[in-house]
C-alpha cells in the first residue's frame, strides 16, 4: 500500500536518493512499476535521517503527495546523511490522511516504516497508547518498535494471528537497517558506496537483485545477510 526505501552507506543526499533516479520515490508517487495493491501513492510522505551531532534521526513528513512539495525539491539537494528511510503512502481505505498516519514513525534511535495491512484486532492493547496514529502501520510501528531486535518473531506472531497481512517492514536506527518481505515486493542493491533496500528498484542498474517473500534482511557495514521466516 506504499513504496519505501532505506540507506546505509557513504553520505548520499535526500535528492539522490528520493527524487533523481528515473523510477524513485518522486516518480513511485504517481507512477510505480511494481505495486500489487493500489495506483498512486499520494496520501502523504515521510523521510528520516541522522547526523553525527544528534542521537535521535530528524523526520520531515506531509499528508501531501512528494510531487507537491516545492520546499522539499530545493532542500533535498543540500541534506545528506549515511542512513536514510523514506516513504510515499497509499492510505489503506477507512484510514486517517494526516501526518501522524505517514511513515517513518519513530521511537528513539529508530525509524520504521510499513508497507503492507494488518487488522488492528489483533495488535496488542498495549501498542495503542504510544502510536503515533490509529492507522493500522501506526499501531503496528508502535508494538514493532517496543523491541526492534525481535523484527522476525513479532512478523511471524502477526502472519499466524492475521494469515491476509501483509507485513513488508523496514526499520534503521543509523547504524543497519532491518526489513522483512511478507506479502509484498523488496529489491536490494549492494553498490561499494552503501546499500538501498526498496519496495521496487529506483533505476535499472542489473545490480538489483529481489529479496524472496517471507525473508529477515539485515544490512551493517560487513554487509547483507538474509534468514527466511517461517510461521511459528
Amino acid at each position: 500500500m506504499c513504496r519505501h526505501l532505506a540507506w546505509l552507506g557513504a553520505p548520499r543526499s535526500l535528492a539522490a536518493l528520493l527524487l533523481e533516479p528515473e523510477h524513485g520515490l518522486l516518480r513511485q508517487s504517481w507512477q510505480p512499476r511494481r505495486q500489487r495493491h493500489g495506483t498512486v501513492n499520494a496520501d502523504g510522505w515521510g523521510v528520516g535521517w541522522w547526523s553525527p551531532a544528534h542521537a535521535e534521526p530528524a523526520r520531515w513528513r506531509s499528508p501531501r503527495p512528494l510531487w507537491a512539495e516545492a520546499s522539499l525539491l530545493s532542500v533535498a539537494p543540500h541534506v545528506a546523511s549515511t542512513c536514510v528511510l523514506a516513504a510515499v503512502r497509499s492510505a489503506t481505505e477507512g484510514m486517517p490522511a494526516d501526518e501522524t498516519a505517514c511513515a517513518p514513525f519513530a521511537r528513539g534511535r529508530w525509524l520504521l516504516s510499513h508497507n503492507g495491512r494488518v487488522d488492528r484486532a489483533v495488535l496488542p492493547a498495549a501498542a495503542w497508547p504510544a502510536a503515533e496514529s490509529v492507522c493500522d502501520s501506526a499501531v503496528l510501528a508502535s508494538w514493532l518498535l517496543e523491541d526492534p531486535l525481535d523484527l522476525a518473531g513479532r512478523v511471524r506472531t502477526l502472519g499466524a494471528a492475521d494469515p491476509d497481512a501483509r507485513l513488508n517492514v523496514l526499520l534503521a536506527d543509523g547504524d543497519r537497517l532491518l526489513a522483512t518481505t511478507w506479502g509484498d515486493t523488496l529489491s536490494v542493491l549492494a553498490t561499494p558506496e552503501g546499500v538501498v533496500l526498496a519496495s521496487e528498484p529506483y533505476d535499472d542498474d542489473p545490480r538489483w537483485s529481489d529479496v524472496p517473500d517471507r525473508v529477515l534482511v539485515t544490512v551493517t557495514p560487513d554487509g547483507v545477510a538474509l534468514e527466511p521466516l517461517e510461521l511459528p
